[in-house]
């Protein structure tokens, strides 16, 4: 269980690094990016970003992107955050937001199927 300092951290550098990319990044193929969250790792080294974006069929570019801005976005975090040392980043596609959407479909045509009948 995260300590309460670590959870504040995590929020922090989700909210950062939302206006980061939505203010301060040129690449377009970052505009539509949603950081879902952040686990930062108990000795501060790692954080782990999890993002999704809107345009499923460019996610090989929003990788790409990310892991060529991250150097930047780090740069940009270490301004804003009063941390000793600022983790490095690993962006990972959050997909559990696809999995729930998945869900719901299966849930839809079920309730189609019943009422049919």
């Amino acid at each position: 269980m995260p300590s309460i300092k670590i959870e504040r951290l995590n929020h922090a550098i989700q909210e950062e690094i939302s206006v980061i990319l939505m203010k301060e990044v040129k690449d377009e193929a970052l505009r539509f990016v949603t950081i879902t969250g952040v686990e930062v790792t108990t000795d501060l080294s790692y954080a782990k970003v999890y993002y999704t974006t809107l345009h499923q069929e460019k996610l090989d570019e929003v990788k790409i992107a990310l892991e060529k801005a991250s150097s930047f976005i780090r740069l940009k975090l270490a301004e804003r955050i009063e941390v000793r040392h600022t983790p490095e980043l690993r962006f990972i596609y959050d997909s559990s937001i696809d999995y729930g959407n998945h869900i719901d479909q299966i849930i839809r045509d079920i309730h189609e199927k019943e009422n049919k009948d």
